[in-house]
């Protein structure tokens, strides 16, 4: 597990993120690159990052001390039904949670977890380029993008839309990229509240390149200030 904390940044206590990538599945390629460059990130921002793939610190006496849990591309059964019971207890308390890709494809019989990361995936086409209409331009996690953002990834569909149950706050067009199944509403980046806490979820992240895209980092970024409370 590393550390890395650069304060001067921001005044008060910098947010603290865990960065969770367990897999007990398909394991992306881009995770180390997604290390290295959330931690770079907290360098240049000015926040602290904690990385582990050891779910024994899901325990209250160890996530008390952070604000933000990120599951970044996690895949398959991670946590045993204690630690799942802390994670829970963790957004009760009213921190924050981060999904990234596969996040969606992780702990399917766990319907609370289901709730909290809004959709649980079902399937993709081949890496290709596509459009994404950013849906709310004024959220705070989505105001520095362009209304048309175009980009290449592995674009998830979804068991069922997370529309009634979430904020949804961009659309990928599915008449720009073949393979999407959801049709005229497809969302891929979405929010909402859980219990006291806050949720944010992205299915973009597959590959490494979107880790080194300024526009992506700047948005995840600004989802662990949002899920921490720190913007509105």
């Amino acid at each position: 597990m590393v550390t890395l904390l650069a304060c001067a940044a921001i005044l008060g206590d910098p947010i603290h993120v865990l960065v969770f990538t367990k897999t007990a599945g398909f394991r992306h390629d881009s995770i180390p690159v997604a290390i290295q460059e959330i931690g770079s990130l907290a360098k240049r921002k000015g926040f602290k990052v904690s990385f582990t793939e050891d779910a024994t610190w899901f325990v209250d006496e160890r996530l008390k001390d952070f604000d933000v849990v990120a599951f970044v591309s996690t895949t398959g059964d991670v946590l045993n039904s204690e630690q799942e019971k802390a994670l829970q207890r963790f957004l009760i308390s009213g921190k924050g949670f981060v999904g990234v890709h596969a996040a969606a494809d992780t702990e399917y019989d766990w319907p609370w977890y289901g709730r909290l990361v809004g959709a649980y995936f079902k399937g993709h086409p081949a890496i290709q380029p596509a459009d994404t209409k950013v849906e709310d331009r004024k959220h705070a996690t989505t105001e520095h993008l362009p209304a048309i953002w175009k980009r290449t990834d592995e674009w998830y569909n979804y068991r069922a839309n997370p529309r009634p149950n979430v904020t949804v706050l961009a659309t990928l067009d599915e008449s720009t990229y073949k393979g999407g199944d959801m049709g005229a509403d497809h969302p891929i980046i979405w929010c909402k509240s859980v219990d006291k806490g806050r949720s944010w979820y992205t299915g973009m992240g597959h590959t490494q390149e979107t880790f080194r895209e300024p526009l992506f980092m700047e948005q995840l970024w600004r989802a662990f200030q949002w899920t921490s409370r720190r913007i509105n």
